[in-house]
């Protein structure tokens, strides 16, 4: 029996009775098909013929796989999966675009596509030239920071004002409501949760009587932390070691085992560190100016708050600790870096404890306290021409606004 040529598309029966019938290739026409195209059922016979039988319709299959692939990596891989879904999204857009004629200018290189694919590790220095300067267009022009949904901070959240711990410091054991059975509830992993065991007395760390400039410790460390989850989105456990530097560098109780007499000294030192080169690109002084507001909101919400913030806190630089101690690859002042995170830890546990002892009426006073310094460094940011210093932002006070404290 002959066989039967065919260029229709559609499959043809078969059985021992009647051949299987030969249908042509949809795209150079020459060949018999193989193939079957999975996005549009087109039949072709080769993978260069695959190619060219529809740009968008390949390129857009390549993509869905490699946003599949994406899904199944590892929570470690969180912080490639971000940068690779944002460039991802970066190039369709531009292949939506109906002006861009050019449709392989939109897309990732095959060799790049191939490694993400295969696992392996993606960096700026992986993309080809006109991939970095679309790239660097895109972050240049803020479209990457579109694509980024807004962090709202969990301090300012409802649930954070509803926040309890046991007598002892420990967090409570609490019933979780399905987001089904109750739409409107918060979800649980919005407020880091407290500690898992009792806080003991500070009588059992120190022989002495604590030093009463720890409430300005505290508000260095508060401005650190708010500032280093603002800076990560708050995500960092996408980078527990950048996050935690992060904290180190803009404290300087944790960082430089600074010990600050006043909240003036404190906040100066803290805002010159945001406003340095490292962090100017952030936001500068009117970014350090939300960040006393966060401080002054943390304050507000009281004791629990502020022990299951430091609990956060104390988790970051323990997971910072980790991923060092597992890096086999040497970094530059490693040992130093071990040794700082083991200070700041101490020393966060120790004001943890600290904190859970104090009487919660301390800390709306301490929140009226750092809102009237806002008040004065907003006074004295108006003037650019010499830096923040705390002898500077004094001489700007006013007696009246001393009188009141």
């Amino acid at each position: 029996m002959a066989e039967t040529y065919l260029t229709s598309e559609k499959p043809s029966n078969s059985s021992p009775l009647n051949p299987p019938s030969r249908i042509i290739c949809n795209v150079c026409q020459k060949q018999f098909s193989q193939y079957t195209c999975p996005r549009c059922n087109s039949r072709y016979c080769s993978l260069p013929c695959y190619k060219s039988h529809s740009v968008r319709c390949t390129e857009s299959f390549m993509r869905e796989n490699v946003v599949d692939e994406l899904r199944q990596l590892q929570p470690d891989d969180q912080t490639k999966r971000k940068m690779l879904e944002i460039l991802k999204r970066v190039h369709s857009d531009e292949e939506a675009d109906p002006l861009d004629a050019d449709a392989d200018d939109s897309t990732l290189s095959d060799e790049t596509i191939q490694k993400i694919l295969s696992g392996g590790e993606v960096n700026i220095d992986d993309l080809s030239l006109e991939e970095k300067k679309r790239f660097q267009r895109a972050l240049a022009s803020g479209e990457l920071s579109k694509m980024i949904e807004p962090w709202e901070p969990w301090w300012l959240k409802p649930a954070a004002r509803t926040i309890c711990l046991s007598r002892d410091g420990a967090r409570l054991i609490q019933h979780t409501v399905s987001p089904e059975d109750d739409p409107e509830s918060n979800q649980p992993s919005e407020i880091p949760h407290g500690p898992e065991t009792p806080l003991p007395s500070l009588c059992k760390l120190i022989s002495t009587e604590p030093s009463p400039l720890l409430t300005v410790h505290l508000v260095d460390i508060l401005y650190s932390y708010c500032f280093t989850l603002r800076m990560y989105n708050g995500d960092w456990q996408s980078d527990a070691v950048g996050s935690a530097m992060v904290v180190l560098s803009i404290s300087s109780v944790l960082g430089q085992a600074g010990q600050p007499e006043t909240l003036s000294e404190a906040l100066c030192y803290c805002l010159e560190q945001t406003c340095s080169p490292a962090y100017r690109d952030i936001g500068g002084f009117q970014f350090g100016l939300t960040i006393v507001d966060d401080v002054t909101s943390l304050l507000s919400l009281g004791g629990p708050a502020l022990v299951c913030m430091l609990c956060d806190l104390q988790r970051m630089i323990v997971a910072a600790e980790r991923e060092l101690k597992s890096e086999k690859q040497r970094k530059p002042r490693k040992s130093e870096m071990k040794n700082k995170l083991k200070l700041a830890e101490r020393k966060v546990y120790f004001i943890m404890c600290w904190v859970h002892e104090q009487p919660g009426e301390a800390w709306s006073s301490l929140a009226a306290i750092v809102s009237a310094e806002k008040s004065s460094l907003m006074e004295y940011g108006g003037n650019k021409s010499f830096p923040i210093t705390e002898k500077n932002v004094a001489e700007n006070k006013g007696k009246a606004l001393i009188e009141e404290m």
